[in-house]
This record gives C-alpha cells, sequence and structure tokens, in this order.
C-alpha cells in the first residue's frame, strides 16, 4: 500500500513551491493537500481561538490529489487535516517548499517550520523545505532533486520520532556539494521600526525592518554556514524547549 503524504506550507495553497512539493511527493504516495488560503509568513504556529475557520476544496495539483485550503494559520491547516479531512494518520507532513531560508532563529517564527511540528506533534514524520530565495518565481528545480533523496530516506528510514529543517540554497543543482546534517545556528534579528506619521489622523504606524546577525560565523557545523558553502542543511529539531543543561543546574542551586 502506497503511503499517505499530507502536504501544507505558509506560502498559501497557490503558490509555486507548494506545487512543486505535490509534484515530488505523487512518487512516493497518495497526497493530500491542507494548506491556507493567503499568506501566512512568520505566523509560527499560531492558532486560531477567536474565530471560525473555512474550509474549501480545490482541483489544483490534478484529480489524484485532494487539496483543501483554509482561512487559517498553518498549523490550523495541519489540525484540521487530522481532525477532519483525513481518516487515518498519514505516513509523512511535509511543509514547504518555502520562498526564504528558514535558518537559524528565523525557525522559530516560520509558519513553514510549525506546520511540520504540527505533524510531529501528532506522531507523524515531518519535513519543512526552504529555498534562500524569496523570488515568486524561483527556480525548484534544484530542490526538488533533494527534497526527493531527503523524503525518500525519511520513509525508508521507518523513523517516526523525526522532524526535518531542511534549507536548499538558491543556486544551480550542479554548484551544490551535498548534504549536510548540521545544527541551528545561534543568531538573532535586530530589529528596527520605521515611523509613519498619518497624514489625517493623530496616530503613529511602524513597519519592522532589522537585520540579521550571525553569532558564530567561523563554525562550520551550522545551517547558515552550510547554505553560505553551498550546501543543503539539514536540522533535526524537535518540540521539546527544555533547556536540560540549565535543568541540572537548577536541581542543584534549588537543593
Amino acid at each position: 500500500m502506497r503511503p499517505t503524504i499530507l502536504i501544507s506550507n505558509d506560502d498559501s495553497i497557490f503558490s509555486k513551491g507548494i506545487k512543486a512539493i505535490v509534484e515530488v511527493a505523487k512518487k512516493f504516495g497518495d497526497v493530500v493537500v491542507s494548506a491556507p488560503d493567503s499568506p501566512q509568513s512568520a505566523k509560527s504556529h499560531s492558532i486560531s481561538l477567536d474565530s471560525p475557520i473555512s474550509l474549501r476544496e480545490f482541483d489544483l495539483f490534478g484529480k489524484d490529489v485532494k487539496a483543501f485550503a483554509c482561512s487559517g494559520s498553518p498549523a490550523d491547516s495541519i489540525k484540521l487535516a487530522f481532525n477532519h479531512i483525513l481518516d487515518k494518520k498519514p505516513d509523512l507532513v511535509i511543509s514547504g517548499i518555502n520562498h526564504g531560508s528558514n535558518f537559524s532563529i528565523n525557525l522559530i517564527y516560520s509558519g513553514t517550520v510549525a506546520a511540520a511540528a504540527e505533524g510531529a506533534i501528532h506522531g507523524v514524520p515531518s519535513i519543512a523545505f526552504s529555498i534562500t530565495s524569496h523570488d515568486a518565481d524561483a527556480d525548484f528545480e534544484a530542490t526538488k532533486i533533494y527534497a526527493e533523496k531527503i523524503i525518500e530516506t525519511v520513509l525508508n528510514s521507518k523513523e517516526k520520532d523525526i522532524c526535518l529543517n531542511v534549507n536548499v540554497p538558491d543556486i544551480n543543482y550542479s554548484e551544490i556539494k551535498g548534504i549536510k546534517v548540521c545544527r541551528q545556528t545561534k543568531g538573532a534579528w535586530f530589529e528596527e521600526f520605521t515611523r509613519i506619521d498619518h497624514p489625517n489622523r493623530n496616530i503613529p504606524y511602524f513597519w519592522l525592518t532589522g537585520k540579521y546577525v550571525n553569532f558564530e560565523p567561523e563554525k562550520t557545523d551550522t545551517d547558515v554556514w552550510a547554505i553560505e558553502n553551498n550546501y543543503v542543511s539539514v536540522v533535526p529539531i524537535k518540540i521539546d524547549f527544555t533547556d536540560y543543561d540549565m535543568l541540572e543546574k537548577l536541581n542543584k542551586i534549588m537543593e
């Protein structure tokens, strides 16, 4: 029996990236798509509690792929799929292909990663795919090739407790050196807010901008280093936020 593969993203069900990953996933199993009906970038793991969520079926990927668009967040779309669309747990959850990188601290803001994490919460192997290009017409060919390799590896591994954050550099396939399994880079966004005063109201408005700073640019075991050196970065992630080093220290301090 072919595995069931659930696909979502945060760029919306109408994005080029989700179409690309559906094409790859169809080689491995029966695909069901549940994704937001509008862009939901940087929504992280938000869920809709103060309003109902609409759900509409679309014929976007061919008659062999059931596809549903919801008015909620990426996490909402996965929850709906598990609770309403699917009649059994899928064998794999895939999120992406996201337009723009999701390495380092971006991981905690990413709706793409959140959709994969929601799959992991349900005990299903999950993968988030991103390309380091924000271009709506980005070339996904190299990403598709590596996505195929990674999907096959995860399915064959039979690992249930696995969630991967994958980033692919926006370069030609021939220039990519391979896959580097690595860790999340320590870094942060230093935010700035541009103030705009409304001409007719006494209310200021602010646009968020900022600059990313890598705290460990010399480290060669990080996702940022991998991408900057033409590797596909693969970071295993988990839902448990516990700081185990601090846990041990606190146990000693509070005895």
